[in-house]
């Protein structure tokens, strides 16, 4: 037994122990997600067959209240499970080991999709003051990790989280994570990044790490400032820093919101080594002296941005602008399964993060609500990439995303949610063209 699973393990017999008290069961809540997820990925111009992929997925989510006293103690559960309904051999396209699994579905020893997938997670939870700690599975949605929703079932981690709100207006967060379960996976894997997971090849020959660090400040300067610190370092990979600034400012009969984000990365541990590199500890970008360059496969990045969004009535329209410069892509968590990184530029298909990439962004949105039609919501993304750094000449990529989105308002099935995601990845780079159509029926269900 690990230490977390130690630990986890004696939280939860104290809390077992104080179950009884008032609050832990009062304050509760559970609720059971349904989610209908069909995604078609049609590859243009390589020699990939299409994959195509239909599940139904089924997230159970409990949070307890907590025990009374100085220190309340509580538990959190997360169960998750996904059901294939459709997913042929040839559509699920997992032919060798370069990848973890399909499109949504984990693979079996035939290369097929698997009938169906589960976990559960476990959180045990304790709270002084305004201060809570948490320790077992969670789902952190910050600067420097995020994790993935994006398919059936959401991606979680495992490790241990303080927050702290004891100053006001002043949120602190630390905390270290050391395994990730994928979002078509039910088995817990170490972490890394691209170039060092080895998914370009096979994944027993990337290399991981059991050691994220991570902590940071929000605070807010009155209602309509935020200002953002944060520092994340996977243990002989890499060291991030980010500062980050969103202020909404009311202009006219309508509001500007500015998002401005600027990350520092450099390497960490074997990542700084030749050594520590030819063992795998490696990150992907481009260098231009080629196998001669002793920093080749070394962290070396700085990414900015700004979003501005100007939002009058049911009109939303942003325009936006990202420059990634250094040897080396922009680094973050990515067990090479599917991951998230908190960048303007991650989309529905790609994330526009390559060495020296320039990325130009226009979206428009409109919320139906204002003309009788509430529920109703659609949005248009466009994104232009250039200057990557690629041998011979740069190269560039273009996105196009759309997405229509209806929530039932009233009746029976009040909450019913339908979305169409459909878009369109173009380039020269080394990625694949393609188009993709994703369609989602969720529901949730109040069981507490």
């Amino acid at each position: 037994m690990n230490k977390s699973s130690l630990a986890l393990a004696v939280a939860l017999a104290a809390i077992a122990h104080q179950a009884g008290a008032a609050g832990f069961i009062e304050d509760s809540k559970a609720t059971i997600g349904l989610r209908n997820f069909y995604i078609n990925q049609d590859t243009r111009n390589a020699d990939a067959q299409t994959q195509e992929e239909w599940g139904q997925g089924f997230i159970f989510n409990y949070t307890s209240g907590y025990t009374e006293g100085t220190v309340g103690v509580g538990v959190d559960a997360v169960g998750l499970l996904g059901v294939k309904l459709d997913s042929g051999k040839g559509r699920h396209n997992n032919a060798n080991s370069a990848k973890y699994s399909g499109t949504v579905f984990p693979t079996d020893g035939d290369g097929k999709a698997v009938d169906d997938f589960s976990s559960l997670g476990l959180t045990g939870k304790v709270r002084i003051s305004k201060t809570e700690a948490r320790l077992g599975t969670l789902q952190p949605k910050l600067p420097v990790v995020t994790f993935n929703d994006g398919r059936l079932l959401p991606q979680t981690f495992e490790g241990g989280q303080i927050t702290s709100n004891e100053i006001s207006n002043l949120t602190l967060i630390g905390g270290q994570l050391e395994h990730s379960k994928g979002r078509s996976s039910s088995s817990s894997e170490s972490l890394s990044i691209a170039g060092g997971n080895g998914s370009s090849t096979s994944y027993k020959n990337g290399q991981f790490s059991n050691t994220f660090y991570y902590g940071g400040a929000d605070y807010k300067i009155g209602k309509d400032l935020l200002v953002q610190y944060y520092y994340g370092n996977l243990e002989d990979f890499y060291k991030q820093h980010f500062l980050g600034l969103t202020h909404n400012w009311a202009i006219g009969p309508g509001v500007l919101k500015s998002d401005l984000r600027y990350f520092l990365s450099d390497s960490d541990g074997k990542n700084s080594s030749v050594a520590g590199r030819a063992e795998g500890y490696r990150s992907s970008g481009y260098w231009a002296a080629g196998a001669a360059d002793p920093h080749r496969y070394e962290v070396d990045n700085r990414t900015w941005s700004g979003l501005f969004t100007y939002t009058l009535g049911g009109h939303a329209l942003s325009a936006g602008y990202q420059q990634v410069s250094g040897d080396s892509a922009f680094p973050f968590l990515n067990q090479g399964d599917g991951a998230t990184a908190y960048l303007i530029t991650d989309r529905q298909i790609g994330k526009f993060l390559s060495a020296g990439e320039r990325t130009w962004l226009a979206e428009y949105g409109y919320d139906f609500a204002s003309i009788g039609a509430p529920g109703l919501k659609a949005t248009v993304t466009y994104l232009s990439g250039d200057n990557i750094n690629a041998t011979g000449s740069d190269q560039k990529e273009w996105e196009r995303d759309f997405r229509l989105d209806y929530t039932l308002q009233s009746g029976a099935l009040k909450g019913l949610g339908f979305s169409w995601r459909n878009a369109s990845l173009r380039g020269n780079t080394t990625a694949a063209d393609q188009d993709e159509n994703r369609l989602i029926v969720s529901y949730s269900l109040p069981l507490l």
